[in-house]
């Protein structure tokens, strides 16, 4: 598999290290990096992380906008200026710095949901409540495209 997916429930130890899936740090491995690259969510209380193909979105989006163009500027303190490296030790584990747990709410337990090129560090009780509120949303996007393709076939058939 050559993306970030599943979701895995982990505790923080007693000296705040939390333990990288063995799949996510392989995806890691395969870009040639011995960390991660992680950074608070611009809109959500959780934390985006993941190695190369993380980075290279977070340049495809700052790209966009004209070079010294304020929101290209704001948009590029925001997020290479929040990245921390965070150094994967010998047992695959990881130290989220304060200022990332504080962001995310993180104590003692977290929730790593894959996204892909990417994925999610979340509180796991703020990670509940977002899923279901984006399920509750794919589920009325499913039920709008159903009716919309039922309607379309009749209209076709017409």
């Amino acid at each position: 598999m050559d993306r970030f997916v599943s979701t895995y429930a982990m505790r923080l130890d007693s000296k705040g290290r939390m333990s990288v899936p063995a799949a996510f740090r392989a995806l890691i491995a395969r870009d040639g990096l011995e960390h991660l690259i992680c950074h608070p969510a611009l809109d959500l209380p959780a934390l985006e992380a993941g190695g190369t193909r993380l980075m290279s979105g977070i340049d495809s989006l700052i790209e966009r906008f004209p070079p010294y163009s304020e929101a290209r500027e704001q948009l590029a303190g925001a997020l290479y200026g929040a990245i921390e490296t965070l150094k994967l030790d010998s047992e695959g584990r990881v130290m989220l710095s304060e200022n990332l747990k504080a962001h995310a709410h993180i104590q003692n337990e977290a929730v790593l949901v894959g996204l892909g090129d990417r994925f999610r560090i979340w509180e796991p009780e703020r990670f509940r409540s977002h899923l279901a509120e984006a399920t509750a949303k794919v589920r009325a996007l499913k039920q709008q495209l159903g009716s919309r393709g039922a309607r379309d076939i009749r209209a076709e058939e017409a």
